[in-house]
């Protein structure tokens, strides 16, 4: 029986047993959807306290609850471990793992390439190789497909290659890495069967894409896609605050036309691992090839600018009051890149908290989730607690994260300033609301007709 025979078969009897390399909030939520599936899974992950929290039936991802995991451990078939050399007894492997920009915003691959350096040391004939790590086009064949030819394996003969790009939305319970379209991208016609068949018993829907590089590069116009648009959005904001114009009501008028509009918005900065990081991989990979793709440098530009930009709105805010940030109390409420989530990664809250800092502020933060940081000095800042009358003792209060538990009316209320870059208090009427995109003289006008009235 030839190799592409057998590991079909073991797919169909689910006698196989699959690894997932990287842990995080990509691969633990995989692996659990291998184990309800009903294979065996192998959980590889170098973080040696990871692993002992998998162990002990304690998550660490926000998007599995400790039950899902202890029910997953309870089946035998959920399997973690630091150490690589399992390798060798699995059928299958999906590579999940960080793939950052590097301080020169260039694509930082080394977590991949330490892996495949680990498949090479490990490798057995007949393996299917699927990488879910976002990544530029042709990764998968430039580090995975290249390196293991040159070992004198034929790639859909002796080895099977897949992509396959993560689609997960921390915190998202409607779109789960269960219901959420798959695309896989196979080297060859047999790796393309092989990984279909593969995930289609782990998730509902397959999308089959014609190569690697199609896969690859989906993921990266998808997340492009947002950037740029969000960033048109905020230079509309940026506009509409010189032109004296409220941009939250235009992008809700316009929002009621039933064609031709889809409605992005602005804010304080773009992130999470994705939509920051993506386009710069298209970008980079693009000079190769001698184009410049000016869509995603100006996109970038004028998002990575937006909490300089909210910098100077705080600065306004205050001199209504005849103060400047400098010796100001200042109090950021949500530090996490999206709403009801824990995760900090690229956080916008993170520049802003750094730019008053360094315009000699006092700044502290609140937020439910993320519970503490680093600064760029490497120090532990922790969230205050949730106490109304010592956020009364802040000049102004900056809204980076619109999680839904905030008591919004409850923090209008308090008196202090706030500047909203979310539109998070739409609705509440209070002279003490600065929302971003809409000049301070406009909010003030809206609150005294309202007083009016």
């Amino acid at each position: 029986m030839d190799r592409y025979t057998e590991l079909k078969k073991r797919f169909q009897m689910k006698t196989a047993k699959i690894g997932v390399v990287g842990l995080g909030y990509v691969g633990l939520p995989l692996a659990m959807e291998i184990v309800k599936s009903g294979y065996t899974v192998v959980g590889i992950d170098l973080d040696q306290s990871k692993i002992e929290k998998l162990k002990a039936g304690s998550s660490y991802v926000q998007d599995i609850a400790d039950e899902i995991l202890q029910e997953a451990n309870a089946t035998n078939r959920f399997i973690p471990t630091a150490d690589y050399s399992v390798i060798e007894g699995l059928d299958a492997i999906s590579i999940c793992v960080p793939t950052p920009l590097s301080q020169n915003q260039d694509p930082d691959t080394s977590y991949i390439t330490k892996v495949v350096d680990q498949i090479k040391t490990y490798m057995k004939k007949g393996l299917l190789i699927t990488l879910e790590s976002t990544t530029y086009p042709g990764t998968t064949e430039e580090l995975i497909q290249w390196e293991l030819e040159a070992m004198g394996y034929k790639v859909g003969v002796d080895f099977f290659l897949c992509y396959s790009p993560e689609r997960v939305d921390p915190g998202n319970n409607r779109f789960t890495t269960f219901n959420t379209p798959k695309i896989i991208g196979g080297t060859t016609e047999a790796c393309q069967e092989l990984g279909t068949l593969l995930y289609s018993n782990l998730v509902k829907t397959v999308v089959p894409v014609t190569s690697p590089k199609v896969a690859e590069m989906s993921k990266l116009l998808e997340n492009t896609f947002r950037s740029v648009n969000i960033a048109f959005m905020n230079e509309m904001a940026l506009m509409s605050d010189k032109m004296g114009i409220d941009i939250w009501e235009v992008i809700k008028a316009a929002s009621t036309k039933p064609f031709g509009f889809m409605p992005f918005y602005p804010g304080p900065g773009i992130g999470g691992h994705c939509i920051p990081l993506d386009p710069m991989y298209l970008a980079w990979k693009a000079k190769g090839f001698r184009f410049h793709s000016q869509f995603i440098e100006i996109a970038q530009s004028i998002n990575v600018n937006m909490p300089d930009y909210v910098l100077n709105k705080t600065a306004q805010v205050l001199n209504v009051k005849a103060k400047s940030i400098n010796n100001s109390k200042i109090l950021i409420l949500g530090m996490a890149y999206k709403p009801d989530v824990d995760d900090l990664r690229e956080s916008p809250g993170l520049e802003i908290y750094e730019l008053f800092k360094h315009s000699g502020a006092t700044v502290d933060f609140y937020d439910p989730y993320a519970q503490s940081f680093l600064d760029k000095h490497g120090k532990v800042i922790p969230s205050i607690s949730y106490d109304l009358e010592r956020m009364k003792t802040y000049d102004c209060m900056v809204l980076v994260t619109n999680h839904r538990c905030f008591n919004y009316q409850e923090l209008a209320d308090l008196g202090v300033g706030i500047i909203d870059t979310r539109n998070a208090f739409d609705g509440i009427r209070s002279p003490n609301i600065y929302k971003i995109g809409t000049p301070i003289s406009i909010q003030q006008e809206k609150e005294l007709y309202s007083l009016l009235a």
